[in-house]
């Protein structure tokens, strides 16, 4: 009969064989690591970045991606130019900007989802318009957020200052946002995009959505030309019957200077290759496609070199 002290002893070499397997695996020869930032917990960007990283992880063995939570997209983009992030996600609000830059190193990955932009509030307000919430307490977002620049940026056109029209609450954490609403603390919650934690968590409640109307869009449009018409399709979320027309940008997932060029063309084929598996994991990530990422790109040549090639291996770029 094996003793105690004999169970434990193999209970002990097991675990440490089980961590040697895994740091060989983590540091097998050829394989590279590749930092990704995301966001704070609880907010859409860590989600896709957990779906992203297993996918390319499963589809390129000589990559690995390595997430972290970051402060988001206003702290991704300086963090990239600095050479501390290989790549990153960014909203459009932050990416948009950071491209139109005449000398700009940095170059697109891959186009990873729109983002139509909307409040969310619950079932029994009485808010109808953005114009309801006028004077009312607003949680707009994470200061670092790109998401937070795009309600800020509607807002503002519309005629709303969300600095003294509204009482405008910024997170410490994206998560905090939805509890907020729901024990009315907050009036609404500004969030974007099909599958955005936020948004689940109060539409599960019985929440609904507030968008610019047609008049509001035409003139956060006329201000801010990189933003397009987008529409939230119904069944997005619990009790959403119907479409939502609104106004948003697509997101990006963006890679720092002297990113390498072989580096990003296996990054784009294991995306290539994984687009089925990673829209599976997440609704919002049906939208990362090649042809999403040709077609979303402000101007080609913003497009990583090593990724354009692979893509005009496909077919997809002239």
């Amino acid at each position: 009969m094996r003793t105690k002290r004999a169970e434990t002893m193999t209970m002990t070499l097991r675990i440490l064989t089980g961590v040697a397997i895994a740091l060989v695996a983590a540091s097998a020869p050829g394989q590279t690591a590749i930092s990704l930032g995301t966001a704070t917990p609880g907010g859409g960007f860590p989600v896709y970045g957990a779906a992203f990283t297993d996918v390319v992880n499963a589809n390129e063995r000589t990559l690995r991606i390595e997430p972290r939570n970051t402060k988001g997209s206003t702290e991704n983009v300086p963090l990239l130019e600095a050479g501390t992030l290989d790549i990153a996600l960014v909203q459009g609000e932050v990416a948009n900007p950071a491209l139109a830059k005449s000398d700009t190193p940095l170059r697109i990955i891959t186009a990873m989802y729109s983002s139509p932009g909307m409040f969310v509030v619950r079932g029994d307000s009485p808010y109808r318009a953005i114009a309801d919430l006028r004077g009312k307490p607003v949680a707009l977002g994470a200061q670092g957020s790109g998401l937070t620049i795009l309600g800020r940026n509607v807002l503002g056109a519309i005629g709303i200052d969300p600095d003294r029209d509204i009482q405008a609450i910024y997170l410490e954490r994206a998560a905090d946002g939805p509890a907020m609403v729901l024990d009315g603390r907050a009036a609404a919650l500004w969030g974007a995009g099909v599958g955005w934690p936020g948004f689940t968590a109060v539409a599960k409640a019985g929440g609904r959505f507030i968008a610019p109307d047609a008049e509001e869009a035409k003139r956060v449009l006329a201000k801010f030309p990189f933003l397009k018409p987008m529409t939230m399709p119904a069944g997005s979320y619990p009790g959403q019957d119907a479409a939502v027309a609104t106004v948003g940008s697509w997101s990006f997932v963006l890679a720092r200077p002297g990113f390498s060029d072989d580096t990003a063309y296996r990054l784009a084929r294991a995306l290539h290759k994984g687009e089925a598996a990673l829209g599976a994991k997440l609704a919002q990530a049906r939208e990362t496609t090649a042809a999403n990422t040709v077609a979303a790109a402000p101007r080609a040549d913003l497009i990583h070199p090593g990724v354009a090639k692979y893509l005009r291996e496909a077919g997809l770029l002239r």
